[in-house]
């Protein structure tokens, strides 16, 4: 534990606020981080962890904003296991998506242009045979796949566990439960977060969207990842391949599983003919933090001086955090606001 009062207070156990403490930290600030149940309580205890890029056509600052965040990625995990000594599964595998017909082939190959201008030479996105790629490759009716080597991927458990490491190195203080907040205050409450905010700013800011996602016991060493009919298939560095999600709206029961993921099970298998065979492990429940504007929501707290919100992760959270750490420091300890316009907190009022 860290002596002295702390610079920052972070609620929230979740990537958002593991990753922010953790670039305080790295900058000499005293942090304390405030988890009202355990780390990773919400959305990010899961299992997928897919950090993949956008499309790289109809550029946005959300896009060019997850492309940096992506591309800081390897070198911030790797920073956090050489400070904290655990392992967060990390790794820029890369990404393969079957294409159906020669409509996809036509558009794979015109975002292949889009992603050699816009990536500038960081990574690739070509078309290749699935052969290449057997046998962990999804059916191709036309016998070929995009192949991108940006998409990474992170075991989420293992990454919130890295963090923490990284952070009682650091002499940070994680609380599980209550306690003061001393400084300024960052708000990454996740799903929970949205419904206090909704009821703060008396308007809809934002929402909790369910998922579900299931752990096979299968080793596919490393390959990439898959995206398939929307599914995510993530084989992580433990012998596990990780499915999901399901996005639901409207549910009863936020963390139990239902039949929906029997049906994304099923559909797995399918898709992934090695996961044929192989046992379901473990599934898990959820509800990830949509904004209103989809996008991040990051900033200060209107007309709340000392307090800033960092929430609205929702898919992409992991790819974010990098990026969302590193401007949310910039903001909080520097009075740096490096925010895109689209993110601010205003943008959803």
């Amino acid at each position: 534990m860290t002596s002295g009062r702390p610079d920052l207070t972070v609620r929230g156990g979740g990537i958002f606020g593991l990753a922010i403490a953790f670039e305080a930290s790295k900058r000499g600030a005293k942090v304390r981080l405030i988890e009202r149940t355990r780390i990773g309580a919400g959305s990010s205890g899961g299992h997928v962890g897919a950090l993949a890029p956008h499309v790289p056509e109809n550029w946005n600052p959300k896009k060019q904003f997850q492309l940096e965040s992506l591309m800081m990625a390897e070198a911030f995990w790797a920073e956090v296991q050489r400070i904290g000594g655990k392992d967060p599964g990390y790794a820029r595998l890369g990404r393969i998506q079957p294409l159906a017909d020669d409509v996809q082939v036509a558009r794979a190959n015109e975002r292949a242009a889009g992603a050699a201008e816009l990536w500038k030479g960081f990574a690739t996105w070509r078309l290749t045979e699935a052969a290449e790629f057997a046998p962990f490759v999804p059916p191709s009716p036309t016998g070929l796949v995009i192949h991108d080597t940006l998409s990474a991927r992170a075991n989420p458990r293992a990454a919130g566990a890295a963090l923490v490491a990284a952070l009682e190195t650091m002499g940070a203080e994680i609380i599980i439960g209550e306690a003061e907040e001393i400084g300024a205050v960052i708000h990454a409450t996740g799903a929970p977060g949205l419904a206090e905010l909704n009821v703060a700013f008396g308007k809809t800011v934002g929402t909790g969207v369910k998922g579900q996602s299931a752990l096979f016991q299968y080793a596919a060493g490393a390959a990439p990842q898959l995206y398939a009919e929307s599914l995510h298939i993530i084989p992580h560095a433990d012998g596990t391949v990780a499915i999901g999600s399901t996005s639901e709206r409207d549910f009863d029961a936020p963390d139990t599983t239902d039949a929906q993921l029997d049906t994304l099970i099923e559909k797995a298998r399918a898709l992934c003919p090695p996961l044929a065979e192989a046992p379901v492990i473990d599934r898990w429940a959820g509800v990830r933090p949509r904004a209103k504007s989809r996008a991040p929501m990051l900033g200060g707290w209107p007309d709340r001086p000392g307090h800033f919100i960092a929430n609205g992760g929702f898919k992409i959270g992991f790819g974010m955090a990098p990026k969302a750490a590193q401007v949310m420091t910039d903001l909080v300890l520097d009075e740096h606001d490096a925010i895109p316009e689209g993110f601010r907190v205003t943008d959803n009022l």
